[in-house]
Parts: structure tokens; sequence; C-alpha cells
């Protein structure tokens, strides 16, 4: 055995980076080899800050070294096992260096389990340089080492690295596990990219690994960081063993999104499967219960949380959440109590009694607890301590407190370590009407927010500095996007305009205020005048909401206003909700409000029947809509265009010319546009040229929404010359009309000429802008008459050159196009490369493309996609046996169609028409 033998060794990687070791080797019997190891001592050079794989000079050189006896080659691994499993516990920033020479020296550094330990531990003691050299040096990798040098960015901060280095592991086809999907997702939310979340979620569930709960829970947190708590329930649901953690991870973000009342149905029906709550369950509950001021039910709460053992000692969180509860529901006494039998109080405890008493209007006593509670040893206030106590003094008017506050953060240095402290402090002195020292605040603050300037403005407004606030505001705008703006900026200069000299600038506001378009304002505004609002602060949220598109909202609004039972509804109020209802498709909510309209008002008025006809029309009941249109005892021409057009988008031709012939009005331009489509649809050119003939007459055709419908229609019965005409002699033309021409061309296989009218259109001269229809349009040509490669450009630029954000007829194009060349493989590494779940229309490309190529093995795969997704839809299970019966399959495709007459599915059944022109 050598005892204190010298070693010098040079080890080069790359060039870059040299380690010169020189040592006696470790003096440490190692009893079952009589190994006696002495301390290293080394010295390292280190030239780079990243390390480059070792090239295979390196190797050779192991290569070379003398053969070592296996039983001293064993003993030698066994301790290099043992020194790391002791270091894994222990960590010195020197250590791993010393441990990864020695396993190059034995040459066990390409044993996985020991590589993936060392990288552990470079990664726990900081040296990520290290770690990365280390990785590199591998030659195999098995999905461990992966997880561990993903572990080391993660917990260096190096989350972006950490996200591609799992992309990398991916794209390159590595196994992976439930660990990786893991360290993945807690990047993801690192980086608050919760978006990428179904990317993780599909992997998961692709690979079966949606099993393990710890990533599931991990997935909740992580939808539900990105206020999709809708999937982060699904994957609650749909999981097979839930933990206490699983519990606990949907209970509190529901509670964090504004649901408390979810986190109490969940914790019911935790409590109904069997599962013991813990103190992460009772804080979430018992807060959903001072959310909902539901004290009695905080009361039984607290009283199961006595009978779990829960001691308050033990488990202070328990206890500071019964004591904002009490204190929420106005039992403030109770919250002394509990705060008082509180033997191991923290600074949360103390804040919590602190608030409850100032927001039940017991300033004394608030101040009797801030006193108090600097005289306990090991607790001093905090910033929520001094946020809470500021606001007490300014809604008080404590000027004197104030100040001595202000001095006290002034000492502690809480200003220059947040923002909300000095905020605070700037809108105390305000309400104290010490504009002149909260204005000396404001302007020597160099760190502000929008917060910041409107406490300063409110300051102004409330002390009569009219103008100061108003050159202030002018500021804001300026420093501010309208979008940054907040409710409270202009509810904060409102009060400076109320005199007549302020009405220019009052308008402004308004205007400034209709900018924003923020819906969140505006139900706070109409919470805020609680007592007073009216009929018409109800209407003008949800008729405003459903003019502007934010059906959804305007719907909930007259659902809030019903559930309040004060105000009773009108006919403004049932026209933006059953506008509402039509474009959100909602037959049965539209069917509900029409009852509704004919039980409240005496007569339905023309304006609400046009509206209940275009809902009826979005919503595919044409026969409702006809019915509609027959109660009207005189309806005017708007009334005529909704049901013409409710019955064009249906696709009922022929009824809207047999409803022409009895207009006894003069029709207009969205009466042609109407009939145009109707005749579109039918493929009938008599019809359309009958409708094109009377426009003329009556000089509609300069119209660019008449004269886009007109090239439609030409183009789309095979008369593209005609409809080139139209286009060409039109004046103004549309975006519409662009767009149906660029269709036209591609519909006739004529790609090249719709690229260059793409050209034409976008290079400036035209004034229009290409939109989201312009590219779908295009790609399509360009699927139809084979030019790849540019249609694959067309869509790589649409985003980055055009800003139009690609969706999913976008995708349907590109697939349709790649499985038309039969390049099946590449739609399929599209679709998954995409890094997000796709609808059904783009699987079904590429069903229809397996289809014409006759893969069976690709089309079944994709198939079972789409039978998961809509597993009535009749058409997927025909595509595939279609498949089946040109390859000869007869025992699948008899299989399939079985599922489909077994399961009673049925497939839309198509039809042609025939233009039959009699002379």
């Amino acid at each position: 055995m050598v005892k204190n033998s010298k070693i010098n060794l040079r080890i080069y990687c790359s060039g870059h980076v040299i380690y010169s070791l020189r040592h006696s080797i470790f003096r440490r019997e190692y009893r079952s080899s009589n190994f006696h190891f002495s301390k290293i001592k080394h010295e390292r050079h280190f030239t780079s800050s990243v390390l480059s794989p070792v090239t295979p000079s390196v190797y050779n050189l192991f290569d070379e070294m003398p053969k070592r006896d296996n039983r001293t080659v064993e003993a030698s691994f066994m301790f290099l096992r043992d020194v790391l499993r002791s270091f894994m516990m222990r960590i010195e920033t020197e250590t791993p260096r010393s441990i990864h020479c020695f396993a190059l020296k034995c040459g066990f550094l390409q044993d996985l389990a020991t590589s993936s330990k060392l990288l552990t531990i470079y990664g726990r003691t900081g040296d990520l340089v290290s770690s990365l050299g280390l990785f590199g040096e591998l030659k195999e990798k098995d999905v461990i080492v992966w997880n561990s040098m993903i572990t080391c960015l993660n917990q260096n901060g190096r989350y972006i690295a950490a996200v591609g280095l799992f992309v990398e592991m991916i794209h390159k086809g590595n196994e992976f596990d439930s660990t990786t999907l893991l360290l993945a997702v807690s990047a993801l939310s690192s980086l608050h990219l919760s978006k990428k979340c179904p990317m993780v979620h599909c992997l998961a569930i692709e690979t079966g690994l949606v099993s393990d709960s710890s990533l599931c829970n991990a997935l909740m947190n992580l939808y539900a960081k990105g206020e999709d708590l809708s999937s982060a329930e699904c994957v609650f649901t749909h999981m097979e063993h839930r933990d206490i953690v699983s519990w606990n991870t949907i209970m509190t973000k529901c509670l964090a999104n504004g649901y408390p009342r979810n986190s109490l149905i969940y914790f019911k029906s935790m409590i109904g499967s069997g599962q013991e709550a813990d103190n992460v369950t009772f804080s979430c509950v018992i807060s959903a219960c001072s959310c909902l001021e539901e004290l009695p039910l905080g009361e039984s709460l607290h009283g199961l949380v006595i009978k779990s053992g829960y001691s308050p000692e033990a488990h202070v969180s328990v206890a500071n959440s019964i004591i904002s509860m009490y204190s929420k529901c106005g039992d403030i006494e109770a919250a002394e109590t509990v705060f008082e039998e509180l033997l191991c109080k923290d600074v949360i405890s103390w804040n919590a009694i602190l608030n409850g008493l100032s927001a039940n209007g017991m300033f004394e006593e608030a101040f009797g607890i801030l006193k108090e509670m600097q005289s306990v040893d090991k607790i001093q206030p905090d910033i929520s301590t001094v946020v809470s106590i500021t606001s007490i003094c300014g809604d008080f008017c404590l000027s004197r407190e104030g100040r001595a506050i202000h001095g006290y953060t002034v000492r502690r240095e809480m200003q220059s370590r947040a923002l909300e402290v000095i905020n605070s402090v700037i809108d105390m002195y305000g309400k104290c009407g010490l504009t002149t020292q909260a204005e000396f605040l404001f302007k020597t603050t160099t760190h502000r927010d929008l917060v910041s300037w409107n406490s300063m403005i409110s300051a102004f407004a409330q002390n009569g500095f009219t103008q100061e606030a108003k050159n202030l505001f002018r500021e804001v705008v300026s420093e501010y996007t309208c979008s940054k703006f907040s409710l409270s900026t202009v509810l904060a200069i409102l009060t400076s305009c109320d005199s007549s000299d302020s009405l220019i600038f009052g308008k402004s506001v308004h205007c400034w205020l209709q900018k924003l378009g923020d819906l969140t304002s505006a139900f706070l505004l109409l919470e805020m005048i609680f007592e007073t609002r009216d009929l018409t602060s109800w209407n003008s949220v949800i008729y405003g909401c459903a003019s502007s598109g934010h059906h959804l909202e305007s719907l909930r609004a007259f659902q809030a206003m019903s559930r309040e039972g004060k105000i009773r509804h009108d006919l403004i109020t049932l026209l933006g909700t059953i506008s509402a209802s039509g474009n959100l498709r909602l037959v049965l909510q539209g069917r509900c409000l029409h009852g509704l309209a004919i039980k409240s008002l005496r007569e339905l008025d023309t304006q609400l029947q046009n509206t209940l006809i275009t809902m009826y029309g979005r919503c595919k009941d044409t026969e409702s809509a006809v019915k509609v249109f027959g109660l009207i005892s005189d309806p005017n021409l708007c009334s005529w265009n909704c049901v013409i057009s409710a019955l064009s988008q249906n696709k009922a031709g022929r009824e809207v010319f047999q409803l022409f012939r009895n207009l006894k009005l003069e029709p207009n331009e969205i009466t042609f546009v109407g009939l145009l489509s109707a005749s579109t649809q039918l493929g009938s050119t008599s019809y359309g040229m009958q409708a094109h003939c009377h426009l003329i007459r009556r000089g509609f055709q300069a119209n660019p929404f008449v004269s886009a419908a007109l090239v439609d229609m030409y183009s789309s019965c095979g008369m593209l010359e005609t409809g080139m005409k139209v286009f060409r002699n039109s004046g103004v033309k549309s975006i519409s009309a662009w767009n149906s021409v660029i269709s036209a061309y591609g519909f006739h296989g004529m790609g090249e000429k719709a690229m260059e009218l793409f050209k034409e259109m976008s290079s400036g001269n035209s004034g229009m802008e290409p939109n989201k229809s312009t590219f779908i349009s295009l790609l399509s040509a360009c699927s139809h008459s084979g030019f790849i490669n540019e249609g694959l450009r067309y869509y790589n630029q649409m985003e980055e050159k055009f800003g139009v954000k690609p969706v999913t007829e976008h995708r349907v194009c590109i697939v349709d196009m790649l499985g038309r060349a039969g390049k099946l493989k590449e739609a399929y590494e599209f679709i998954i490369g995409i890094g997000e779940p796709q609808k059904a229309g783009v699987w079904g490309a590429l069903l229809s493309a397996c289809n014409y190529h006759g893969d069976t093995k690709l089309g079944t795969e994709v198939a079972e996609v789409l039978f998961e997704m809509e597993p009535d839809n009749a058409s997927y299970y025909i595509s595939l046996a279609n498949t089946y019966v040109g390859l000869g399959g007869w025992d699948e495709a008899v299989r399939l169609r079985k599922i489909v007459e077994d399961n009673a599915l049925k497939k839309l059944p198509g039809y042609s028409v025939i233009d039959v022109s009699v002379g």
C-alpha cells in the first residue's frame, strides 16, 4: 500500500480549464480495504468561466494509466460513494473539487450515480461552472444526470437555462420521468410562464406520468398562478391519488383567485373523503370564512381546530387566521380573546389584531397594541404594521401620531426598503391636511409607482389645490400609458373637477376613462356606489359590456343585479343581455330572456325583436328567428335585414330570396350583402347577377362591403374574371375585398397570383394592413397550389413582420399544406412543436391527410387524439375506417363502423346544388 505519495495531475479540458492537484492521499483508515488516506491539500487554477467537454486526447490520458487491482478499484469506489454520501449532508466549498479529482484519478467519473451526486454537490455549493463542465464531459447521460443538472440550474436561479436544458432533453429523445417534469414546472413557475403549463401537462398525460401526485400538485399551482383556475381544477378532478398537499393546493389557489366559497366546497369534499386536515388547511378555510364574512361557519371551524388538537402554540398560523376571521366578521372580543391566549405570538399575530381593531374603529386600542408590541423582545413592527397604523392616522386625522410614525420609519430605514411605506405616509399627510409635507416627501422620493402619483393627486385635490392636482394628472398622463391607469387615478382627480371652470378638464378625464376600457374598474365603481346605484348604473355596465365585446361579463352583471333583487330590469337591460347571449351562442339563455321580455314588458319593442332575430340566427335557430319576424306587426328595414342575415348565415339561401320577393321597403347595402352571401352559398350566378343589377341601379356598387361580397360571389361561382373586374373597378377597396380575391385565386389553384396580390396589398400603397383572414386566404392559396416553402415563410412572418398572431385556422392551413404534399411526419412535428394543445380542427386536417396517403399507423395515433377530444364526432371514425378500407384492412374498418352504429353517431350529410337557368 502506498502512503503519502505525491501526485501531480493536470487535466486539460478543451484548452480552457486546468486543474492542478498536488496532495497527499486521504489519511483515513477504510476498514473494508485497509486503506489509509491523508487529507487532500490541493491548489486549483481556474482560467475560464465555462467548462467545455473534454477532448478525446484527455480520455486517452486516462486510457494509458496503469491498470488497477480489482479489489483496490472496488474499495476505492466504495470509499468514494461513502464520501459523496457524507458530503451530500454537509457541503464545503472546496470539497466537491477534491472528490472530482479523486474520481478522475480512480476512473469513476463515468459512473452515472457518482456523477449525478457530484453534480448535486456542485449545485448546492453554487459552483455552476464546474457542474456544467462535468455535465458536458459525460459521454452517457441517464435521466438522473439530466435531472441533477436541471436541479443545479434551478438552485442557482438560472431558470431560463433550466427550461432550455429540459427542451433540449425532450428534443434529443432522452427518457424523462415525473421528477424532470416537476423541475420544469418549478422553473416555469419562477419565470412566471404559466402559459407554458399546458405543454408540460400534455407531456405528463402522453407518458402516463400524470399519476404522480407531486407533479399534479405543481401543475395545479402553476395553472392557478396564471389565473387559470379552471385548468387547475381539471387537474385536481382527474388525479388518481390525492394527498393533503393536493387538497391544500386547490383550496389555497381558489382563495387566492377570489373564489373563497370554492375553497369551502373542496374542504367539505376533503373531509368526506376521509382525508385529515392540517394547519395549512385550517388557515385556508378560516381565511375563506373571513372573506365571505361567514361568522357561524368560522366559529364551527374554530371548534373543529380545537377538537383536532391544533394548539395555537404549535400552529400559530391557524391562530392568526382565526384572529383575522373574527376581526373581519365584527366579533373583535373573540379576536382579542384568541390573541391574549396565544403564548407564542409572531409579528403576523400582532398585525392581525392591530388591523382588526383598526377595521372596527378602535384606534386607541390599536395604538395600545402597537405600544405593547414594541415592548416585546424579538418582535418589532414591520412594514405591514407601519402601513396599518399610518392608515389609522390618516383616517382619523391624527397628524401628531402620524408624524411620529414617519419618524419611526426614517429611523428604521423602512422608506428605502419599501415603497408602500412612503405611499402610505403621503396618503396620511394628505388626509391630515399637511399637503406641504406630502409634496416634499413625494418630490424627494427617487422611485415612484402609480400609487405614489394617485396619493399625491388625491392630497392636492382634497385640500383645495385643484390646479396642482390637474398639473400632476397631466404629468402622470405623460408618464404612464392609458393601459396602466387605474380607477384610483380617475377618482383622485375627479374631486378637483367640481366647478364650472373645470368642465372642459372634467370632460377630458371622462375621455381618458373611456380610453381605458377598464372593465374591472367599471365593476369596482359599481361596487363603490352600492347604496346609491340605480338601474342606469347597472345598464351602463350590462349594455356597455355587451357593446364592447365583454359578453360573459354582461350576463354576470345581469345575474348580480337579479340576485340583489332591489332593481327591476328594463328594455335596455334586455337588449344588452340578449345580444350577449347571441354572441356567446347560448340559445337556452336567449330563450329564457325572450320569455322574461314577454312576461315583463307590455309589448315587445321592434328593436328588441330585431335583437331576438339576430340572437336566434347566431344560435342557428332559424325557425325561431323567422317566427319572431312574423310576429312583428310593422317590420322596418332593419327587421328585414336581420332575418335575411340570420337565414343566409345558416345556409338557407332559397328562403332568403323567397323572403326578399315580399320586401315592400327600399333595400340598402346591408340587404344586398345578405342576398349576395345567399347566392354564394347556393352557387347561383343567376340570383347573384340579378342582385348585382339591382344594386347598380341603386348606386351601391361603390360600397366596399358590397364589392367584397360581389367578388366572393363571382369567384365562388367559377366566374373569377368577372370577380376581378369588380375588384379592380371598385373605388375604395376594403380589407374584405382584398381577402376575397386572394382567397378566390387560391381556390382556383392560382397561388402565384394570390401571392402577387398579397405583395401588392402589403406594400403600403393600398392603405391596408393584412389581418387574420388575409393570412388564412394566403396560406390556403399556398396549400392548394403546392407552394410549401412560401407558405411556411408567410406563416413565420405573420407575427414578427405583420403583428398577426397565428390562430387555429392558420395552423389548419399549414397542416393541410404539408399533408397534401405527403409530408405527414413534418405536419405531425409542426403540431407538436407549437408547444400547446391544439383544437380538433388541426388534428382533423392531419387525419384527412393520413387517409389520403394511406398512413394507418399515424392515422390511428391522430384518431385516438381526436376520439378523446370529440368522442361523438362520427367523421373521425369514418375517415379512419376509409383509410383501412383503402389498404384492405376490412376487420378494423368494420370495427370502427360498428362503433359509429352502436353509439348512434351521425355524420353531417353533404349536398350539391345545380343551378338551372330556364330560358
